[in-house]
């Protein structure tokens, strides 16, 4: 079974979002097995330090910057990657990013939109996301 690991920095404080990101994962867990890893908060280099030690497979940096990407081309990739990997990395950086440490690391920088959001809401759409690439890939109606 695929694993897929969520890095981020930082912790969850509010009930709702931990409440929202606990019913995604149930969900996932007939496609997935998902690891959700927090990494305290420091300075840029210690963060990504710690990062990489938590890195496997193919590694997704969630950045503002990286390549734009729909919900149907993550279904995609995910389906595709997971043809050759059994592992798949998705991190979400500190308030200050990553800056270039995890250049030698990541595999791609993709992108949900040029919009800010908070990391706390970020986890959570990334998790739905994830659950909405499976259901994409398996044909089923959640995805409309």
């Amino acid at each position: 079974m695929l694993t897929i690991k969520i890095i981020a920095v930082g912790t969850i404080k509010e009930k709702f979002f931990t409440d929202a990101i606990s019913e995604y994962v149930k969900r996932l867990g007939k496609y997935c097995k998902l690891e959700i890893i927090q990494v305290k908060e420091s300075d840029i280099k210690r963060e990504c330090e710690e990062i990489k030690t938590k890195l496997r497979g193919h590694v997704f940096l969630c950045d503002i910057n990286g390549q734009s990407v729909s919900s149907v081309g993550l279904s995609k990739r995910v389906e595709n990657i997971s043809q050759t990997s059994s592992t798949i990395s998705f991190v979400i950086g500190g308030s200050d990013g990553v800056g270039n440490y995890l250049d030698d690391v990541v595999s791609e920088k993709i992108s949900f939109g040029g919009i800010t959001l908070p990391h706390q809401l970020f986890r959570v759409i990334l998790v739905e996301q994830i659950y909405r690439a499976f259901t994409i890939a398996k044909g089923e109606k959640y995805h409309k």
